[in-house]
């Protein structure tokens, strides 16, 4: 994968130019040698190698690992590109940003669907499959966490596809891995844009008022209005630049999910409420086994960030005394406990209080300005609606990142140098607007969600867990082995059917084909 070599002296060297400030790390951690210190990303510095600009011909993407390999050769050589990419430029994290991000990421607007899946699986199924789920995401996150960093090879594989690809070859990560990762990020970019944007104008209404004389924007003026903030914000040079941000995207989900249970609660179940399974129309054994397939698909989507795992750990420090995995893992369980806390309450209370009611679309936002849009203080919609524009900003930087550094890389590796600002500054508006004229000239693809989501589904369920096996190589017929063979090839039946229930729902209910025509 890579070649380690010993170091050599080389005359000193001036930092690259174009290079931002790094982040610095709150008081209480210690910086372990940190590569960003020294703007490249060394593991172990000396005074003798500090301003030494490494030169090697190992891959991009990968840095080293304290092994014992090491204790041999003292040093390794580093491809210089790393210190010049935005998610291991900075390497100045701890688990207090690793438990930023992965709130961050981890939890957002889909959750808020979870109450419709309980309207077709019910009170028992429903709650035995969302824990399972929860849990079967949780054990898949751990073997990412644990595969960031090899001993035996000294590399630390700072991105999902480079993970996949130095497991099964680079032929097989552009098959199977590039297109679901690239989904997941500029996919979802898509999908804030298109909720930040809709929401925005409903906050407008809300404050403006029923007797508000002021011309409203347009729905595709809205999301143009967020674009615009989220491009600005996404000047920020790094992924350890933007721990901050993803703080406040974490504090607004949990504030948002937090309150629509709590108003659901509070203002009691409807009148009629059922709890029975809801029936498809027609009412066939295919619609039923579909519409089940379809909770699922509901429940599995709802967890979401594992293509942003190994990203988050590579800003982290590590050596061989303190590998990153260990205060990632703190961030990972923290975050994950107040996740649960979260979308637990969020899908009983409000399947409780709507039932079969729930709305399809938009489930309990929906469900709040429907049912409880005269008896509830305007105030309370008004700032649930801004949180949920916040969060929209907030996870549409680090869902963004990812693809910033891919054109990044492009520009390095081509020119071996690292991207002037000016240009970074471009690759990042041209992204932002460019999902934006998705949002705008294809506002249908929600309706293909279903279907393009089920080739998504591996990345957090299954893959993780062959890669574990290709790389750990458990004993065989050992529990292990069982456990990560099981559920490896349950995710990739899981996302086989979710793609044919996604075909289906297409033949069965049609789409709607309306380019450049926003609701």
């Amino acid at each position: 994968m890579g070649e380690v070599v010993e170091d050599t002296p080389t005359t000193n060297t001036p930092p690259p130019p174009g290079i931002s400030p790094a982040v610095s790390a709150p008081p209480m951690q210690s910086q372990y040698n940190s590569p960003s210190l020294s703007r490249k990303p060394l593991l172990l510095v000396d005074t003798a190698t500090a301003n030494k600009t490494p030169n090697s011909r190992t891959p991009n993407f990968i840095t080293p690992l304290g092994s014992p390999l090491r204790k041999a050769i003292q040093l390794t050589k580093l491809d210089p590109h790393d210190a010049w990419l935005p998610i291991t430029e900075s390497r100045n994290g701890n688990a207090y940003y690793a438990a930023f991000h992965t709130l961050c990421s981890g939890i957002g607007i889909q959750a808020l669907v979870l109450p419709v899946s309980f309207t077709i699986l019910g009170w028992t199924w429903g709650i035995i499959s969302l824990t399972i789920a929860f849990i079967w995401q949780l054990y898949t996150l751990g073997l990412l966490v644990k595969l960031h960093e090899s001993t035996e090879t000294g590399m630390r594989y700072s991105r999902y596809l480079q993970l996949f690809s130095a497991t099964f070859g680079e032929k097989m990560g552009n098959i199977f891995a590039a297109f679901p990762i690239m989904y997941l990020s500029g996919g979802t970019c898509v999908a804030l844009i298109i909720i930040g944007g809709s929401t925005s104008k409903l906050f407008y209404q809300i404050v403006c008022g029923e007797g508000c004389t002021a011309k409203p924007l347009t729905t595709v003026e809205w999301y143009l209005v967020f674009t615009c903030g989220a491009v600005l914000l996404s000047q920020l040079p790094n992924l350890n630049s933007i721990a901050g941000v993803s703080l406040v995207g974490a504090v607004t989900a949990i504030g948002y999910c937090t309150m629509m249970w709590l108003v659901s609660v509070t203002e009691g179940r409807l009148d009629g409420v059922s709890y029975d399974p809801v029936r498809p129309k027609p009412d066939t054994n295919i619609a039923w086994f579909f519409s089940i397939l379809n909770a699922l698909g509901i429940i599995a989507f709802a967890f979401r960030g594992h293509n942003l795992t190994l990203e988050i750990q590579a800003t982290m420090p590590s050596s061989e005394k303190k590998p990153s995995h260990k205060p990632m893992w703190i961030g990972v369980k923290v975050a994950y406990l107040i996740i649960a806390m979260c979308i637990f309450p969020l899908a009983i209370a409000g399947y409780w209080a709507y039932g079969h009611k729930i709305p399809p679309n938009g489930g309990m936002l929906t469900a709040i300005y429907q049912f409880h849009g005269r008896d509830t203080s305007q105030a309370i919609l008004a700032v649930t609606s801004l949180l949920v524009i916040i969060n929209a900003m907030s996870s549409f930087q680090i869902y963004g990142m990812p693809m910033f550094d891919d054109m990044e890389s492009k520009y390095t590796k081509r020119k071996n140098q690292p991207c002037p600002w000016w240009l970074r500054s471009i690759f990042r508006a041209m992204f932002g607007y460019g999902c934006f004229f998705v949002a705008v000239a294809i506002p249908f693809l929600g309706s293909l969600a279903g279907l393009v989501g089920g080739v998504a589904i591996p990345v957090t369920f299954a893959y993780p867990c062959f890669m574990w096996l290709k790389i750990k190589k458990p004993k065989k017929y050992s529990p292990m082995w069982y456990l990560n063979w099981g559920l490896g090839l349950s995710g990739v039946v899981l996302s086989a059917i979710l793609i044919a229930a996604g075909v289906y729902v297409v033949i069965d209910t049609g789409v709607e084909v309306s380019f450049f025509k926003p609701q």
